[in-house]
Formats: structure tokens, sequence, C-alpha cells
């Protein structure tokens, strides 16, 4: 048996031909979806995904700005800028790079930012309002996630989903969503005993630990739905997940690959996010 590609490039490719159409019919009306991006310190990875950021807004039509703030940049002095662009009517989307310099607190930054423009789906309020199933900015990966689910015709109502992971940004959101929609859902982690025998139960595997090749062949029942979130290098160098492929797709009935599978989908969520921002600000 050999797993089914979910590709996200594909499925990114046609939701942003969406948004585009979105996007054109609020020019119509005299708005254009406006996305604030801050990136503060020369963080190597973040300079790169905030390129990309860009360049979508670009692609689809949309307007975005960067703000580029030194390492040495207060918490007061961030705090002050993402008060500026929440009173910004040009701006739906305000979205601060992390991780941030050890100066500043990530929890403060989030909370600052107006819950109607947190594209990135991180306040407490729109996380509360995920949790309670009202209507919120869904955070980015978790909702691509879901997005690449039910593209490729996975139903989850009744089945078993099994997350490793556990984090704020991605663990402990999908697992939320994931329950929303019906499924069980175990959530696994670095301190859980016996993990082959919890992911082996899994109909859907969701991989977020970000250790490269961690899931091997033995946490995988034959013909379930892997979805690898992770983005590592392996010891050549090479781009990895936290999946080992080869291996798991001999064994799953639907695998996302490594790059071109979740990765395309968290921007252009974000785009999604923001292009909502913006339709809101107009009703």
């Amino acid at each position: 048996m050999t797993a089914k590609i979910i590709n996200g490039k594909d499925i990114a490719a046609k939701k942003k031909i969406e948004i585009a159409q979105e996007v054109k019919q609020l020019k119509a009306k005299g708005v254009t979806p406006g996305l604030a991006v801050i990136l503060v310190g020369n963080n190597h990875a973040s300079r790169t995904y905030v390129t990309n950021k860009q360049k979508t807004c670009e692609e689809l039509g949309m307007y975005s700005i960067l703000i580029e703030m030194p390492e040495e940049t207060t918490e007061e002095e961030l705090l002050t800028k993402i008060k500026g662009l929440n009173g910004d009517t040009k701006i739906h989307g305000i979205l601060v790079q992390l991780p941030l310099p050890k100066q500043i607190d990530e929890k403060k930054v989030i909370e600052a930012i107006a819950p109607e423009k947190d594209v990135d789906g991180f306040h407490p309020i729109n996380i509360g309002r995920m949790l309670t199933g009202q209507n919120a900015f869904l955070p980015c990966t978790p909702y691509g996630i879901m997005v690449l689910l039910e593209e490729s015709g996975i139903s989850l109502s009744g089945k078993h989903a099994v997350v490793v992971g556990r984090s704020n940004i991605v663990g402990k959101p999908v697992g939320q969503l994931l329950l929303n929609h019906n499924a069980t859902v175990t959530y696994c982690h670095s301190k859980t005993k016996d993990l082959p025998f919890h992911t082996k139960q899994a109909d859907i595997l969701i991989a977020a630990v970000g250790i490269p090749n961690f899931i091997t062949a033995e946490h995988v029942k034959e013909g379930a739905v892997v979805i690898d979130v992770g983005i590592n290098r392996n010891e050549e160098g090479k781009l990895c997940g936290d999946v080992a492929f080869n291996e798991v797709s001999e064994i799953a009935g639907f695998i996302t690959p490594v790059p071109k599978g979740v990765g395309p989908m968290t921007i252009t969520m974000l785009m999604y996010n923001t292009v909502q921002s913006a339709k809101q600000s107009i009703e």
C-alpha cells in the first residue's frame, strides 16, 4: 500500500484563486485588504517567512507593509507601534513575527493586537472563541490542516485523531478544531509513555513535535491519514518533516510531504483571515 499524497501546494494554489477573487470584490467596494507585518531583530528564518508573506500579498492584490525594528527595540516601543496599527483603518491584519528578542514579553505583544485584527489567531479572545465554537480568527497552521483534510475528502466525524505535540501555535489548537468537527482527540507529547501504543490507534495522526523523522512506521496504523507539520533539517541539511516519509508512506492511506504539504497552507490561511477581517470592517 502506498499512501495518497496530500499536495498542500496545489490546494493552497486553489484557495489563493478564491482569495484573489474576494480581494477583487472588496476593491470594487473601495476596500483593499491590508496586512502589517512587524519584524523585530534579524532572525534569518523570520526574514524568509516575512518575505514570503509580502510576496503572497502582492500576488493576491492586497496591500502590505513591513515594519522592521532593531534587535534592541524595547517592549514599550513595540506596544506603541501595535497601538498605532490597531487604529489604522488601512490595516486589517497585524502580524508580529515570532520569536521576539528576549527583552520583549511575547504574551503582552499578542494581547496588545486588537482581536479583530489578530489574523494569526493567537489572541486569548480568538482562542477562547475557537474553544467555544464561536466565530473567530483561527490560527493559520491548524486552520490550513483542516482545509487540507476537507479538500482531500477526509471525513472527521467519529474518527480518532491523535496529535503529537502540544504547542500553543499548532498542537493545542489543531486538537480543538478536530474536536469541533466531532473527532475523538488524544493529545500526546514528550512525556507520553509508550507513544506508539497511542499513535497506532489514530485514524488521523498529526505530527507537530519539531524532531526530524520522529514518527516512524512503528507509530502508524495501516491506512491512517498522516499530517506532518514539522519543518526540520536533517544531518545532510536537507529539509524534512517530523515523519519518516519513505517508510510511513508505505503504511499510511494519506500523507502530507515536506515541503509542499502543510507549509503553503499557513500563509494562504493568513491571507484568508486578512480578507475576512477586511470584509468585517465594512459590514
